[in-house]
């Protein structure tokens, strides 16, 4: 279907699908913290949790993380350390690392407020075109799309678009018919709309189409296609990395363990971890502990008896995590290919903010 054929003959199915969609929502749409009395700081809090998180995971650190920061000034002036303390745990730490520095830009440029239009939200960290279109949409009422996965599978099956909608002319025209669709009197509520469908109805497997309130307008569903679209890229197996770290503990005090602070950027940064690394080829587990502790925190360090294993996926690769207990030997910790060090007793690492493989570590210390 190209641009003009949308634009010309889809007038009447268009104002039909935002007036049963909008009903359908008005009628079936969750109680969500966010939702109600419309604050932009709020509802950009929520749309960053809720990337590739769900919503039932999402709930408790949305409402944690506002009893932290209430206000995008109280945000602003926290340190990263606390911020990341607060999100423990939920993940794609990036998002936590945008939030903090987006909100000190915004008090030095916009007076601790949001900027009410998308281009100005699209020049700022961590907002994205669907970050931006959700917030401005939502928050204030500008007609734009926000167009995540959600809306893609939605739009794909409505048009049975047959190409792949992550890229190319399939993305595209995506983008096209989100446009052409959103609701010029109600945008907030459209972009709301279409994202609770896609999670309450239109689901990625086995979709809901007996209870679907546009079934008849839907051209995956009349030809068939509704369990074989959105095109589905086949997927490729994850890479898997052996990794290391060292519990090691101070010379002249044994309560105290080393621990290190990723650098700021890239993934993780910011966490404190057990320092270690990846194991290079024909490399055993104890000489890549020692040359990562070495080249980290200059120091030399006997490694000694294991601490426990970990299994872990990440988005694009997977990792086995070996813990040693081990020994400093000589030299004094160095901020080499780190942000920070710190020697601290096991009560005090509650303190700081980890991965989860390392609070497995920290659970194997406590034991």
């Amino acid at each position: 279907m190209s641009d003009t054929e949308f634009s010309t003959d889809q007038t009447d199915k268009t104002e039909q699908l935002r007036a049963r969609l909008l009903d359908w929502f008005y009628r079936d749409r969750r109680n969500l913290p966010w939702r109600g009395e419309i604050s932009p700081y709020r509802v950009w809090i929520s749309e960053v949790m809720l990337q590739q998180t769900q919503v039932v995971t999402v709930i408790p650190y949305y409402e944690r993380f506002l009893e932290a920061f209430p206000t995008l000034t109280d945000l602003a002036l926290a340190s990263l350390d606390d911020v990341l303390k607060v999100w423990e745990g939920l993940g794609y730490y990036a998002r936590a690392r945008n939030l903090h520095n987006a909100a000190r830009k915004m008090v030095e440029k916009w007076d601790g407020d949001l900027p009410d239009n998308y281009v100005d939200l699209l020049s700022l960290p961590g907002f994205g075109h669907y970050t931006a279109g959700a917030v401005a949409s939502i928050a204030f009422g500008e007609v734009v799309p926000a167009v995540d996965g959600n809306v893609k599978r939605v739009i794909a099956r409505l048009f049975a678009i047959e190409s792949s909608v992550k890229q190319g002319e399939g993305a595209v025209q995506v983008q096209n018919i989100a446009t052409e669709l959103v609701d010029p009197q109600q945008p907030g509520d459209w972009t709301e709309t279409l994202i609770e469908f896609g999670a309450l109805i239109c689901l990625p497997r086995s979709p809901r189409c007996p209870d679907c309130p546009v079934q008849d307008l839907c051209q995956a569903r009349q030809r068939g296609l509704e369990n074989t679209l959105p095109v589905r890229a086949s997927k490729k197996p994850l890479p898997h990395y052996d990794v290391t770290a060292a519990v090691i503990r101070r010379p002249d005090d044994d309560e105290r363990l080393l621990i290190a602070q990723r650098p700021p950027d890239g993934m993780l940064g910011g966490l404190w971890e057990f320092p270690g690394g990846k194991r290079q080829l024909d490399e055993s587990l104890p000489e890549c502990l020692r040359r990562e502790i070495r080249e980290e925190l200059g120091v030399e360090i006997e490694v000694g008896e294991p601490l426990v294993t970990v299994k872990h996926s990440y988005t694009h690769f997977k990792i086995t995590l070996y813990a040693y207990h081990c020994r400093l030997v000589s030299g004094d910790p160095q901020a080499l290919q780190v942000a920070d060090w710190r020697w601290v007793t096991l009560a005090e690492l509650d303190t700081y903010a980890f991965p989860r493989t390392d609070e497995k570590i920290i659970k194997a210390l406590h034991q």
